[in-house]
Order: C-alpha cells, then structure tokens, then sequence
C-alpha cells in the first residue's frame, strides 16, 4: 500500500509551492525556506515551477492561504497542466481535503515531502521500519474516507464491529499496523544494541551536520570508504559505521541522517535509535556548509534538533566544510552601509568564531582535500585525550 505520492515519474513532475508570510517574517526567510522546498522537491523527483505567498498573521484554519490567492494559484495549474501543489507547512487533513478540491490537483505538505524522500532512500530493515512508523503516525490523524482500500487488506468475517464506519475501520487498521511496527523495531533495536556493546573500547566519533553539508564526503576522506554522497538533500538515510585509526587509538566513526527545518516529529521519534549513535558518541563532528548563504541558522537548527535528542552537551569539533566554494563581496572603503554576512571574508569570519566560540573548530574542503591533514591531527589529539582519561593504565590498541 502506498501511504503518500512517491515515485515521481520520469519526466519529473511539476509542482507549485505555496507560502504563508507571517506578521513580522522577512520576505527573503520565506524564499529561502522555499528555495530549500524546491530542493526538496527535485530530491523527490519532481520540479518546482512556481512560487506562491500571501503574508497573512497566520494560516488559514480551512485552507492553509486565503481564497482568492487559492483561485488565482488554480488558474495557473490550469493553464500549465500542473498536477501537484506543495505547502511548506505542515497541514492538517481537511486543510489538505479542502485545498485539492479548490485546485483539483494534489496536494503535499513539507512533512509529507520529506517522509516521501525518506522512504525512497531507506535500505536498511532498521531505517525502512522506522519511516514506515513515522509515515503511519503522520497519516493517523488525517484518515479520510479516500483510505477505505485499507480494509480490503484484511479479512472481511467479524473485521467490523456494528455500526463500524469506514474511517473507523482504517484508523483500527493503522493502529494495528503502528503497533506490530513497533514491535518489530525493538527487535532491532536490540540487535543494535548487542552490536554497540560489541565494539567495546573504541573511541567513538559520530558524524552530524545539516542536509547536504558535506557529511558523507568527510567520512570518505577519513574513513578511506566509498559512503554515498551526492548534492541531494538526505543522500543518506541509514547509519553507516566505519573504523578509522589515528595514529595507535582504533575509533568508530559513524554517519547518519542529516537535520532540515521542521523536520517531522514523527521522524524525530521513530529515528531515535538510530541517533543513538549520536547520544552515546565521544565527540560529535558538525559538519557546516560554509558556502550556503544560511549557513549560520543551519548550525542552529543542527544545535536544536541535538538537544531535542540529548546530545546538546556532547563535546564537539566544528568542521566548517567547502572553503572552496565560499564567495563573499567586498565592500568599497567608502560604503558605510551595516557589514553583512555577504561582506565578510573567510579569514575575518575565522577569527570572528574564534573569538565568540569555544568549541574547537577547523576550516577544509572535504571535496578538494583542503585542510584536511590538520584535521586528522585535531581528531587525533582529541581521540588520544580521550583514549588515556578513560584508561590511563592501558596501552594504545591497533
């Protein structure tokens, strides 16, 4: 059964993008948020043609934007033959019932564009069984009577109590489903477990950063391994674990799912065991895409989205990938117009991080192996540090 749209076809299918700009929110945070929608959207297999806003105070409770913007956005999925429109919040069911029957199209929103990439890049029975449950815990409480297929996987004979709706019947059916994907995913939950407790002593790094900042590509570099990596968003689902060495100390690294805004809830919670790579990790390596012109709000998404899991107190190296492809403009001597990030050159944003932070950081293009000796150095005086206060009496292993 197919929970949400998934497989794009071929030939990529178009999609809108729709918008509420909030009281007080910049028109350029919005097109950024949407700009990374589109990302998202290509991931998917589809292609965002256009790009719909309305500032209102809030969305609408009903439709999610207001009537006439949802006639005039109608109007053009009409005339350019679109078949799928997309919300960069999450919505309700009856805001998704009543927006396609205003568009006469499809209607997604963020969370289930994201569950949809997930589940595409899934390949282990872990990360599978995981966007399966957040997929159905996202579809719960939006069962319309579009889902009465649902009964026909079960057997007719005593399914049905008297009076039994059809929704009802699905919502039984759903409840059904989470509870045996539960079950299933503390199995391997604890085959997971058995195999952490099996790597005994090693100092243990744990890779994390926001989508598509370079994570995989570091691990490669110091891992000597061939990890997928691409410049997709969520290249990698599951967890990927490698032994690195620095000089005589033996280290797990391990790589897992990178952070987004508004990252589902559901996904959060179902992912937590396989974040556990994170939470019982020596130190934590954050990966920053330095060259993103939001590069500074994705740090703290990354740092958000750490606490919520209870990793926020790790100790951790900054690792401010892609140097090579940061660009800034230069002010004239004579502009004395307010310094913007734009403005600021990698040396001055250097020694300005050094300054405000105390997290230990390093600056290296992961891609064209820049820097990337010191960082083998850094990783391997922090590794020792750790190796020797945890067992002072014992010698280095290999």
């Amino acid at each position: 059964m197919k929970l949400l749209p998934s497989d794009i076809g071929p030939d990529k299918e178009l999609a809108v993008l729709l918008s509420v700009i909030r009281r007080q929110q910049r028109i350029e945070e919005v097109n950024e948020y949407l700009d990374e929608l589109a990302f998202l959207t290509e991931t998917a297999g589809g292609k965002a043609v256009k790009k719909f806003t309305q500032r209102m105070d809030h969305p609408d409770s009903r439709t999610y934007i207001g009537s006439g913007k949802l006639n005039e956005i109608k109007e053009y999925i009409k005339e350019h033959k679109i078949s799928l429109a997309i919300a960069d919040d999450e919505l309700s069911g009856s805001q998704i019932r009543n927006i396609e029957q205003i568009l006469e199209c499809r209607v997604l929103d963020r969370s289930s564009l994201i569950l949809d990439i997930f589940a595409k890049r899934a390949r282990s029975a872990q990360a599978k069984t995981q966007v399966e449950l957040a997929q159905y815990k996202y579809l719960l409480p939006r069962l319309t009577r579009m889902w009465t297929h649902l009964e026909k996987q079960r057997g007719g004979i005593g399914m049905r109590g008297p009076g039994e709706t059809e929704i009802e019947t699905d919502r039984r059916i759903i409840k059904d489903k989470l509870a045996r994907l539960k079950e299933k995913l503390i199995a391997i939950e604890k085959q997971s477990l058995t195999q952490r407790k099996q790597r005994g002593e090693m100092v243990r790094l744990a890779l994390v950063g926001y989508t598509n900042a370079g994570k995989s590509t570091v691990m490669n570099l110091l891992s000597k391994s061939d990890v997928f990596a691409e410049n997709k968003l969520f290249a990698t689902v599951d967890t990927t674990v490698r032994k690195v060495q620095f000089e005589h100390i033996s280290c797990l690294l391990s790589d897992t799912v990178g952070f987004i805004r508004k990252l589902p809830h559901d996904l959060i919670e179902s992912f937590k065991s396989t974040l556990d790579e994170v939470i019982e990790a020596d130190i934590l390596l954050h990966v920053v895409d330095i060259s993103h012109p939001q590069f500074e709000d994705h740090i703290q998404v990354v740092k958000s989205t750490l606490a919520e899991i209870g990793a926020g107190d790790k100790s951790t190296l900054m690792i401010f990938n892609k140097i090579d492809a940061y660009r800034f403009t230069k002010k004239e001597e004579d502009d004395l117009s307010p310094i913007e990030k734009e403005n600021i050159s990698l040396e001055d944003f250097t020694k300005m991080w050094m300054a405000k932070e105390s997290s230990p950081s390093i600056f290296i293009s992961a891609l064209k192996k820049n820097n990337t000796d010191a960082l083998r150095n850094i990783l391997s005086e922090m590794a020792k540090e750790i190796y020797f206060k945890r067992y002072p009496h014992h010698p280095p292993y290999s």
